[in-house]
């Protein structure tokens, strides 16, 4: 089986510490997804900071890419917004540096495509990442057969590097997505982009059983969960629940005419992670 642990026996603590405590808890961990440097640096960072507190378990920080070919319109739109204001690699990494300055216990995944980190050079992203803090990588279109390329490496320096299953990954194809996949695994819970559709939530949890069968990681469960109820119904079969699309649309929503923060923008967003994370508890005393 699968262990959360990279290829020197290093063990990515913050990743499994979260999930020990939640499963202390009897419950679900919380993970929600915003885009690093949308709609600006300086409220990117209030938003990544104001997530735990409003009840995130582990931080996804997407990096801004122009070609997103796995997220749907609102995250496509996103990583525009921080890319219109200069938005990149190099800044995501700084975000992260800053939030680690008050938080030195959240889990902090960064998701995103390989073409941003290989112009910024493999190597030095991966002594940056680790030294801005931040413990896993999802790389969504780097398949195990691409693994030299980043994801032992990653390993290597104590970064879990976390692979995604989907409902089209076959029992032949899963023991390759896992072989060394660290931290947890992401289960996407519908075929398509993200933020366009429901879940099945009975045949989410059939395949996280299938996935549990061959790995002891936990299994987090996204795409497609918007609310607080949606939370729950996935918390009850899952070690986790992802939550992306929804709270950009909560951010976007909160813009001026010209993309810009206001005061309530921070709040647009944490205000429904308060509700996903009740979801969430709620599953655990159901």
């Amino acid at each position: 089986m699968t262990e959360s642990s990279s290829a020197n026996g290093t063990v990515q603590t913050r990743i499994a510490a979260t999930f020990a405590r939640c499963r202390a808890e009897g419950r679900a961990a919380l993970v929600t997804y915003v885009m690093a440097g949308d709609p600006d640096p300086e409220t990117s960072l209030k938003l990544l900071e104001a997530l735990p507190d409003a009840g995130a378990d582990i931080v996804e920080f997407g990096l801004p890419f122009t070609d997103p070919m796995a997220d749907g319109p609102a995250i496509q739109a996103a990583g525009l917004r921080a890319l219109k204001g200069g938005h990149g690699v190099a800044g995501t990494l700084d975000l992260v540096r800053r939030f680690r300055e008050r938080n030195a216990g959240t889990p902090v995944i960064l998701m995103g495509y390989f073409n941003p980190i290989h112009t910024y050079g493999v190597e030095r992203f991966i002594d940056d990442a680790v030294a801005a803090g931040i413990d896993g990588l999802i790389v969504v279109d780097l398949p195990p057969e691409e693994d030299d390329e980043l994801c032992l490496p990653a390993l290597a320096k104590g970064l879990a590097f976390i692979r995604l299953a989907t409902p089209t990954t076959d029992e032949k194809r899963l023991p390759a997505v896992l072989a060394n996949t660290a931290g947890f695994v992401y289960y996407v819970s519908i075929t398509g982009i993200t933020g366009t559709a429901t879940p099945d939530f009975g045949k989410v949890a059939d395949a996280v059983g299938r996935i549990r069968r061959h790995t002891s990681l936990p299994v987090v469960v996204g795409f497609g969960v918007r609310t607080g109820a949606d939370a729950a119904a996935i918390a009850r079969g899952a070690d986790g629940v992802v939550v992306g699309s929804a709270l950009i649309d909560a951010l976007r929503s909160s813009l001026d005419g010209e993309d810009r923060a206001q005061a309530g923008t921070v709040e647009a967003v944490t205000a429904l992670v308060r509700d996903l994370a009740a979801g969430v508890r709620r599953a655990a005393k159901d």
